[in-house]
């Protein structure tokens, strides 16, 4: 779950129609019309341009606010239009902690339920959030032979963190996040904005050393998923990851795509193409000369 809030104005982008195909979970389903917004040109563009962008990308990044159920309806639409154009796609998630990818996979071969699936995955406890909002992605994947990557840091470990710092976390504990050298403390941008968010939640006042290790926490959670991501795109370079996480995650860049770019530099030989989508978010005031996401994705 996301520690992020966003602080955001109301101005619709304009609406255009995209249409999809049938209710089943493992088929498209019918949106009636969507809408895109270009943020770095500040202009509407066609979903369907935007759409086959995406299907040329390496990661895309659908940000949920996480219980929105237009969000996720949003996503949905988004991934089964995504494998249409391109079927070798990868599905990672924020919902499901490292330590549970085997669970997961053995829902995919079809070894297990769903109730067993959140059962084993601890998912009420680790995430808790309705089922119902996740399940159509992944019965989508488990019919088409999609793989989908449990991208979190187990909880025990962020909060640990959050209380003592990365310096306190045992071999044990460190098991499923990324080694400590991997692990970057910026950037400055992002620090003071999360700097300025836990002074409100804190109302200023706050103990010596509790801001740095919130922000250790939050940085160990990106660099895990954006370990995760890397990983995949390393070990099946021709796939499109599009990965499912909190809004906060992802703006500006500084979470997840930053750290997963840091990864990749040394792996490849053309850049990485990385696009982030805010989900049926409205117009965001604007906090730095650079746009907070690369599309606003409003679903009707």
């Amino acid at each position: 779950m996301c520690l992020l809030s966003l602080s955001l104005l109301c101005a619709a982008p304009t609406a255009a129609v995209l249409s999809t195909a049938a209710p089943d979970a493992a088929k498209p389903t019918v949106v009636s019309a969507v809408s895109a917004f270009n943020l770095l040109r500040q202009q509407p563009e066609d979903p369907t341009a935007v759409l086959q962008k995406l299907a040329q990308a390496d990661v895309v990044y659908l940000g949920e606010i996480h219980n929105r159920l237009a969000d996720h309806q949003a996503q949905l639409a988004i991934v089964q239009a995504l494998h249409q154009l391109r079927p070798k796609l990868a599905i990672g998630m924020e919902m499901f902690q490292r330590p549970y990818q085997a669970v997961l996979d053995r829902y995919l071969m079809g070894g297990l339920t769903e109730a067993a699936l959140q059962d084993q995955s601890q998912y009420q406890k680790r995430w808790g959030y309705s089922w119902d909002f996740y399940a159509p992605v992944l019965r989508f994947a488990k019919a088409n032979g999609l793989p989908v990557v449990a991208l979190n840091t187990p909880t025990e470990v962020t909060r640990k963190t959050s209380r003592s710092g990365l310096e306190s976390l045992t071999l044990v504990e460190r098991r499923f996040i990324p080694p400590r050298s991997t692990i970057v403390l910026g950037p400055d941008s992002y620090r003071d904005r999360l700097q300025q968010i836990y002074a409100e939640i804190h109302h200023g006042r706050s103990k010596s050393g509790s801001f740095e290790r919130f922000f250790q926490a939050q940085v160990l959670w990106d660099e895990t998923m954006a370990d995760r991501i890397a990983h995949t795109l390393q070990k099946q370079p021709e796939t499109l990851v599009v990965v499912l996480v909190g809004q906060g995650h992802i703006i500006y860049g500084d979470g997840i795509p930053v750290r997963v770019g840091r990864r990749m530099q040394a792996t490849r030989s053309q850049p990485l193409k990385q696009i982030t989508l805010l989900l049926n978010t409205d117009m965001p005031k604007m906090q730095s000369d650079r746009p907070i996401a690369d599309y606003l994705w409003h679903s009707q």
